[in-house]
């Protein structure tokens, strides 16, 4: 007997081959060996076996037959008799798992187009099925799968639109041909070798781009380049999920609004440890991989922290081999792109997919009806009085699959993301009254809807994670589902409802809470107000045994908020639906229960977690900075850090070393080159290398206190303007950057941005001041811009007022980059702290507990005459523009400055003094750059995803083997 061994098969050529035997199956039977010892082999032979006892289904000459094996004593052997069909094998292998058997082992013999498989089967103990009752149950079981699926070759499109697509049936020897020839063509994975490699991207090329592979372009190439890794990419992506479904572990489904995903292309290839093949077989071609990925625009599908830190935990999710589907929206226009027209923020849409997006795989077969509007009414069922919800209007929700691979693992799992079309039932209608503009404008109405789908509901063994309130309406539809569809009790969909969800929140002030207005939820979605009013009623009068007619606190804990617009309080039924409610910081954690959240934490204390945010070190080390990712694998001694990010820690042995330090400081000047480049095609300014890159790079808002540091910056030039040459000469030089956007509608923000562009137009522009200090406004911030910044910096200003940042993860990833921290105790901060030592940041301001104190004080509030001087300066045109820039001054000047820039000026021109300090001493600048580095172990997102696995959401990882 002949074996093949299975070390260069695919996962999947198991199941093709059953499907289509060899045609030398009845001179030679083959036993294909799988590495996974859980797997049991497959033997092709043309022996008979003898009849036995059986089941018929007479409708369908299906037979399952239960006989004696003859040389083993410890399992039950089935044997199926049907015609074979594609997706049998996996019927039967679900059949016997759904039921708790194991397979031990399976042969298949053949009489013409008919398979008679034969399955040596133990229970869950690895025992014989002696028990008659339970065999019959088998049996039957086994049959109405078999019979059920028997029509598989009919295939109706989804939400019944009537389009029917019929496969055609092949004859045994058409089947056992066509079988050869795609074993043949797809029994082992894609090589990496460099003429493999080549050959690919040159036949994406020509078939692909169809473009002459004589003739391309640099964005043609990426195309090529992006479809070829993809061919990689979802070789791993179906083995995954095969993996997934034949283990079957509980998974959880990540609902998220945004995904700030970035560029994909070196991210993958590093995952998928095949990067340098790539660049040596483009480098071969007259192609650097460098310049084809700079040809890749980012997917800017989400505003901030929050969506970046979704992608971030996808990452992580993958890389840890966690069983986990992210869901979000295929936004048709990304996040706005940021123009700049005489320092005045203009906004213009993001058209990132208009060159099309090669990682997504669009599911045209998989969508959902999505409802809208209409009416509930009153029905019987089966006796009993149940509600119907009729819908006035239905879009169609259609999937758009993101593989996303994990490193050092084959795991990768599925962003799904969703885009709204028009229902075909709607367009037919317009189009039957020859209404062609009603049917255009309906079509650009529906596809502008966002809408929450959800995982398939039926399976309680799932965890369903709220990514902040945004996707909360996802508990009220999968009570809906649970409820109206499943027919289940209240009771019922209520204990399923608490027992998957988990919610995780990054607001720290009431103000920033999401309502939704009664009028607006019953207009779009009656039924689900229904619901919300339904849990709200049983909740109320389950706190008043609890609590008491305590008025105040019911109305607080209410999730609906009368007043003369009724709300529905999105935060509050996420916590009273959820079984754990997350914060994001040790600092945040504690502002929840003592203020956001406390009148739930005194009753539900039990509820209250944190799990500390994180960023991937693979984007934001590896990817981003792949010098220092080298250095820090040559003094570590492995790479093993990549996935393992707590290993940084052993640079603190090498903290003081001065062959380290030369080289930490030569990566560092590489990026700052990189990083100056790009200033001066962007701006056309100069920057010096020796100068301090000092660097604030997030959303622009009042609480970010930008603003705090552009007085900063002009207190700096006014005293370098007053200094004669001898100071001037002790002056360290800065080159002060700054990049976000403001929200279209967020007029002080947008005058922060225009002030930024007005007073480094002074700077720039001032010939007494040269070198010592630029000010440089970064347009368009987004994921690879930042990849660019981050490693360049030297300083990064994180400024926000205290107890106004819920976690803050820009910082980690400067952290994770050797970049020093000029900070408030805010967010994450105070964690970052204790993981680097107080002496390696520059910490000013007032604490979160002192701020509520400094508020009351108001116009008794003393501020420097530094502080009153810049403001001055401003008011008085100085930079121009004084009278578009009054309001602003009026903001942070008296009882107006809520966010105590004046209160905190002093505090941090120290903190600003002392960072000079340190930076001209470079063998202490160096060594703090290490050690921050080394510290920044503990704001991996691995850390936080690990917590969440085991706290929160209890998944065990479910790893694809290799």
């Amino acid at each position: 007997m002949a074996t093949l061994s299975f070390s260069s098969l695919k996962p999947n050529t198991l199941f093709s081959s059953f499907l289509f035997p060899s045609k030398n199956i009845s001179s030679r039977p083959i036993i294909y060996t799988l590495p996974d010892r859980n797997t049991p082999p497959l033997t092709f032979s043309a022996a008979k076996r003898p009849p036995a006892a059986s089941a018929t289904n007479s409708s369908s000459s299906v037979t399952v037959e239960t006989v004696s094996p003859e040389n083993d004593d410890n399992s039950t052997v089935f044997v199926i008799r049907a015609r074979n069909r594609t997706g049998l094998l996996q019927v039967i292998t679900r059949v016997f798992n759904i039921l708790g058997l194991s397979v031990e082992k399976a042969t298949v013999d053949f009489e013409e187009d008919y398979f008679v498989m034969t399955f040596f089967v133990t229970d869950s103990r690895g025992n014989k099925i002696d028990d008659q009752k339970s065999l019959e149950s088998i049996n039957k079981a086994l049959i109405d799968a078999i019979d059920g699926d028997d029509d598989a070759a009919l295939s109706v499109a989804p939400s019944d639109r009537g389009v029917v697509v019929r496969k055609p049936r092949l004859d045994f020897g058409e089947r056992k041909g066509q079988a050869e020839r795609m074993l043949g063509l797809m029994d082992v994975f894609l090589k990496n070798d460099p003429i493999s490699l080549q050959k690919d991207i040159l036949h994406h090329v020509e078939y692909t781009v169809a473009r002459s592979r004589f003739s391309f372009d640099d964005f043609e190439a990426y195309q090529a380049l992006a479809h070829s890794v993809r061919d990689r990419l979802i070789e791993r992506w179906h083995d995954t999920l095969i993996h997934f479904k034949k283990e079957d572990p509980k998974r959880v489904y990540f609902l998220s609004l945004e995904f700030l995903m970035g560029r994909s292309l070196s991210n993958i290839v590093i995952n998928l440890g095949i990067r340098d093949q790539f660049a040596d077989a483009l480098s071969q071609l007259g192609f650097d991989f460098e310049v084809l990925a700079e040809q890749e625009g980012d997917a800017c599908l989400g505003n901030g922290g929050l969506a970046r830190l979704s992608a971030c935990q996808m990452d992580s999710l993958a890389t840890l081999d966690y069983p986990a589907v992210g869901y979000g929206l295929r936004y048709q226009y990304g996040l706005f792109r940021q123009v700049i027209v005489d320092g005045f923020q203009h906004e213009q849409p993001d058209y990132w997919l208009n060159f099309g997006n090669p990682w997504e795989i669009e599911r045209i077969h998989i969508t959902y009806p999505v409802k809208f509007y209409g009416t509930v009414t009153d029905e019987f069922l089966n006796g009993e009085k149940c509600k119907v919800w009729v819908p006035g209007e239905m879009v169609e929700a259609v999937a758009y699959d993101n593989p996303i691979p994990g490193y050092g693992t084959r795991n990768t799992i599925n962003l799904r993301l969703w885009a709204a079309k028009p229902s075909d039932q709607h367009d037919m209608e317009s189009f039957n009254t020859g209404d062609y503009v009603d049917a255009v404008v309906n079509r650009q109405r529906a596809e502008s809807i966002s809408s929450i789908l959800y995982p398939d509901d039926r399976s309680y063994q799932v965890a369903l994670q709220l990514n902040d309130t945004h996707p909360s309406l996802a508990i009220a539809e999968v009570m809906r589902v649970l409820l109206d569809e499943e027919h289940l009790s209240w009771h019922r969909a209520w204990d399923i409802i608490c027992k998957i969800f988990s919610f995780t929140t990054h607001t720290v002030s009431p103000e920033g809470l999401e309502k939704i207005p009664v009028d607006l939820l019953g207009n779009l979605l009656p039924r689900h107000l229904q619901i919300i009013y339904d849990i709200n009623f049983n909740f109320v009068e389950e706190l008043k045994k609890m609590i008491g007619l305590d008025y105040d606190r019911l109305t607080r804990m209410s999730i609906v908020e009368e007043g003369a617009v009724k709300n529905i309080r999105m935060a509050n039924l996420s916590v009273i639906c959820s079984h754990t409610v997350n914060g994001v910081s040790r600092l945040h954690s504690e502002l929840l229960r003592t203020k956001l959240f406390k009148d739930f934490y005194d009753l539900w204390p039990h509820k209250f977690q944190y799990k500390t945010n994180g960023v991937t070190q693979r984007r934001w080390i590896v990817v981003s900075n792949p010098s220092l990712c080298a250095l820090i694998s040559k003094w570590l001694g492995t790479e093993a850090w990549i996935r393992d990010i707590d290993l940084l820690i052993g640079l603190r042995d090498y903290a003081t070393n001065a062959e380290l330090h030369q080289e930490w400081k030569m990566v560092k000047k590489v990026n700052k080159i990189r990083l100056a480049e790009y200033i001066e095609a962007m701006s056309g300014l100069k920057v010096s290398l020796d100068a301090m890159f000092d660097v604030q790079t997030k959303r622009i808002h009042e609480y970010k206190r930008q603003l705090l540091n552009i007085l900063g910056i002009i207190h700096r030039y006014d005293c370098i303007k007053n200094m004669d040459k001898n100071d001037r000469k002790k002056v360290v030089p800065r080159v002060c950057i700054i990049g976000g956007k403001a929200a279209p509608g967020y007029e002080i923000a947008k005058k922060v941005i225009k002030l930024c562009h007005a007073v480094a137009e002074k700077i720039n522009n001032d010939n007494d001041i040269g070198d010592l200090l630029k000010l440089v406004f970064i347009p368009d911030y987004n994921v690879s811009v930042a990849e660019m910044v981050i490693p360049g910096a030297d300083l990064s200003q994180h400024l926000s007022t205290a107890g106004h940042e819920a976690s803050g993860t820009g910082s980690m990833k400067f952290l994770m980059n050797g970049c020093l921290l000029l900070a408030t105790a805010d967010g994450s901060t105070i964690e970052m702290v204790e993981e680097i030592g107080q002496d390696n940041v520059f910490l000013f301001g007032a604490k979160a507990h002192e701020v509520v104190a400094l508020r009351k004080k108001g116009p008794t509030l003393k501020v420097p005459l530094q502080f009153s001087r810049v403001v001055r300066m401003i008011r008085d045109g100085h930079f121009g523009f004084e009278d578009y820039f009054k309001s602003l001054c009026d903001k942070i000047e008296g009882t107006s400055d809520y966010f105590l820039l004046g209160a905190d000026f002093m505090s941090y021109l120290e903190a600003q003094a002392a960072a000079d300090k340190a930076f001209v001493d470079e063998e202490r600048w160096t060594k703090m750059s290490i050690l921050s580095a080394a510290g920044s172990g503990r704001f991996s997102s691995d850390r936080t995803i690990q917590e969440y696995a085991e706290n929160t959401w209890d998944i065990q990882p479910c790893r694809c083997p290799f």
